[in-house]
């Protein structure tokens, strides 16, 4: 197996990256693989903790296929047993534990979703339940006798919490013990990770140590702000892009984003050169490029790849339809809503059509997200009357066709 040389590596693999630790160490490991022709094993390891991946998730799974594209041997590793334990990572409460069918479920779904990115025939798929139910009682009581709670507490989330005095179980204590003995499990060469996961990560290079083993190398990537260009992409946080939506959902989104963090959705997330990414933003710099087209590219590529080609060339004129010349999409969703009484509440309505909750749809509806027939209602108290049809769109991207049914039908 050939490798590119030392100095290619890094810059693929330093693109997007906020630290590596440490890159003395990364370079030696890579030097070695380049001689023996040994690909280095890289982890990353991934709790199935909701059903679906946005593009938040996707950051690593972008720089493990930086990896595979070098030569390297990927780990996808699914936390189905460390799962049902729950990260405390920058939790501020106790995370409620997930049953063994909820882990399970999520994970199908990770291993559907993970291959739009990643080569399946080079990916080597794991499940950590695998070697943690094999584990007596004693096992796993001699992995908590390898830190003191003086050196947990370190941590910056149970420091808060200890400080607060929140509550902190024994279980807790031990995720990072358990993230950390997964690495010296599978003999990982370098392990990537959010910077969140700094203390987790470091914990797998202090077992490694202990354990007589080399120490892995770092690799952590940034989290990537959601639409809104300021908070870290959540679905709670209603500011993400999930991998599964409707093409033109994920087009129309990443149209909405600012020039600054399209740019960053280049690095992170887009498949363009290192040098075709260094030329994109040196014109971006002298307003030789426009950035509405550069957002219209990045838009199609991401869609391409959870939804193929002809997807992304439908979303694209779907959306030059609907924003460029100001019509309507041609197949609005029909919903038939029971009208109780002449007239119903504004908020009902959005809430039993489009948004998940009433509350949601007041919110929507102050922030002048909603319009009625073109016309946008800002006035929560608002009512429609049950004697017509209305086009009701949420955003900019979300349209239904709402048909009334009074309660005599």
């Amino acid at each position: 197996m050939s490798f590119k040389s030392l100095k290619k590596q890094l810059e693929v693999i330093k693109r997007g990256v906020v630290e590596i630790i440490t890159e003395d160490e990364l370079a030696k490991k890579i030097e070695r693989s380049i001689s023996t022709g040994i690909p280095l094993k890289i982890k990353a390891g991934f709790d199935p903790t909701a059903p679906d991946i946005h593009l938040g998730h996707t950051v690593l799974i972008q720089k493990m296929k930086h990896f595979q594209e070098l030569g390297h041997e990927v780990i996808f590793l699914i936390g189905d047993f460390t799962g049902m334990v729950g990260d405390p990572s920058g939790r501020s409460e106790i995370r409620k534990p997930l049953t063994s069918e909820e882990v399970l479920k999520n994970a199908e779904t990770y291993k559907e979703q993970i291959f739009k990115i990643l080569d399946p025939e080079k990916t080597c798929i794991k499940f950590n339940s695998e070697w943690f139910e094999k584990m007596s009682a004693m096992d796993i009581v001699k992995l908590g006798a390898m830190k003191t709670v003086a050196r947990m507490l370190e941590r910056e989330d149970f420091k808060k919490r200890f400080v607060n005095h929140q509550d902190i179980t024994i279980l807790e204590f031990y995720y990072p013990l358990f993230q950390a003995y997964d690495s010296v499990h599978l003999k990982a060469d370098v392990e990537l990770g959010g910077t969140d996961q700094r203390f987790n990560l470091l914990m797998g290079r202090s077992m490694q140590k202990t354990m007589g083993m080399e120490e892995q190398a770092i690799v952590m990537m940034p989290l990537l702000e959601g639409t809104d260009g300021i908070q870290k992409m959540s679905k709670s946080l209603n500011n993400y892009i999930g991998i599964s939506e409707p093409p033109l959902e994920i087009f129309g989104k990443i149209m909405s984003i600012s020039d600054d963090l399209m740019i960053r959705y280049y690095e992170l997330l887009s498949d363009v050169s290192v040098d075709d990414l260094k030329k994109l933003k040196d014109e971006m710099k002298d307003d030789s490029l426009n950035p509405m087209e550069l957002k219209k590219r990045l838009a199609k590529e991401i869609v391409r790849r959870f939804h193929g080609e002809m997807a992304a060339s439908e979303s694209h004129r779907e959306f030059e339809r609907i924003f460029s010349q100001k019509e309507l999409p041609e197949d609005i969703p029909v919903v038939k809503l029971r009208w109780e009484g002449e007239e119903m509440w504004l908020p009902h309505i959005v809430a039993s059509c489009i948004s998940e909750s009433t509350s949601e749809a007041r919110r929507l509806i102050k922030q002048g997200a909603v319009s009625v027939n073109g016309v946008k209602i800002a006035d929560i108290e608002s009512k429609l009357k049950g004697d017509r049809e209305y086009i009701l769109r949420v955003g900019k991207r979300k349209f239904v066709r709402v048909v009334p049914h009074t309660s005599a039908d």
